[in-house]
């Protein structure tokens, strides 16, 4: 997509993703964008990660535009989606689309093979459920 975005990814953040994308089996096209996505981002240390900035397990409060409906999910990998009540996957069409995202800003992404625009109203870190053994 055109213009999109300057995107912030933190070292680990990539690591656990292309670690995944190798295990996964996700279609060909998904992975491809996904890629993308990754390769035009900034990589920086994770301390040095801005705190409004989209990342794993960050819990992101986000406005579909056409609709203004607005969403708050917690953005994780798969094998994370049991650790947070209102989890969204990484390999969601819209996960991937916030990721490394600042507040304020807004990205056009295909959700449901149409595009959307999606605004990104807060960042904060999430906590994980307390999960009995």
């Amino acid at each position: 997509m055109e213009n999109q975005p300057d995107i912030i990814i933190s070292e680990a953040d990539l690591a656990k993703i292309e670690d995944q994308l190798e295990r996964s089996k996700l279609p060909k096209e998904f992975v491809l964008a996904l890629e993308d996505e990754l390769a035009r981002a900034n990589i920086l240390k994770s301390e040095a990660m801005p705190g409004d900035v989209v990342m794993l397990a960050s819990q992101v409060t986000f406005k579909v535009v056409a609709t203004e409906r607005t969403f708050t999910k917690t953005l994780c990998l798969p094998v994370d989606m049991e650790r947070y009540q209102d989890a969204i996957s990484l390999f969601a069409p819209l996960g991937s689309a916030i990721l490394g995202l600042s507040t304020g800003q807004k990205i056009t992404w295909n959700i449901q093979d149409r595009p959307q625009v999606v605004e990104i109203v807060n960042v904060r870190k999430s906590t994980p459920l307390n999960l009995s053994m």
